[in-house]
């Protein structure tokens, strides 16, 4: 009897103890970040899928404050612009590597837009000209008043812009120590293809 009683014990806990055994819930992959040179190398095949000819014209950082930053030179977020002279087009493309935006993970892109080649405010680069990628920006950008500044606000927000000024010609990181340009405290912009210090604003 005693042991009877025993086995229906154990044979009730086992049951609560099964459904107590919930499945896990999944969980989301981590929040990839990424450098700006990175960032545009993966849209760089998807976008010549969309237009053999295409180059970049600037690329940018996307501050998403749960996903870091900048210190590091890297964010979950990056959009470029790339242009196709021949078909007079340009597309904004973007790469996440995080849950939080409105884009999915991966590499996607917006509508078309009209593009100007006679326009030499937006004219499109070669990939292979940079040669500094935004950490190494950052770490240029520190030397030059940014060091100071973190200092000061270690919480301040360090944005990444990357444009060509085709005058010159050349190939300009803009590393913004504020979460937008305007109004930023300090610009510090490097010469993607030396490292060199251009200057700040």
């Amino acid at each position: 009897m005693r042991t009877v009683r025993f086995l229906t014990i154990f044979a009730v806990a086992l049951l609560l103890g099964c459904e107590n055994e919930k499945p896990a819930a999944p969980t989301a992959p981590p929040v990839q970040l990424q450098t700006g040179r990175f960032a545009l190398q993966k849209m760089l095949v998807p976008a010549r899928g969309w237009a053999p000819d295409a180059q970049p014209v600037w690329l940018q950082s996307v501050y998403i404050a749960q996903d870091g930053n900048g210190h590091d030179g890297k964010y979950s977020l990056w959009r470029a612009a790339f242009a196709s002279p021949s078909r007079q087009k340009t597309v904004i493309f973007i790469w996440s590597g995080t849950d939080h935006s409105d884009m999915p993970r991966g590499v996607n892109h917006l509508r078309e837009e009209f593009f100007n080649p006679a326009n030499r405010s937006e004219q499109p680069f070669d990939l292979n000209f940079i040669k500094i990628d935004s950490e190494d920006a950052l770490e240029t950008a520190q030397k030059h008043g940014g060091k100071d500044l973190l200092v000061k606000k270690p919480n301040q927000p360090v944005i990444y812009l990357l444009d060509y000024d085709s005058r010159i010609p050349q190939l300009r990181w803009h590393v913004i120590y504020n979460d937008n340009p305007a109004g930023a405290p300090l610009t510090v912009l490097i010469d993607a293809s030396s490292g060199l210090f251009i200057h700040k604003e």
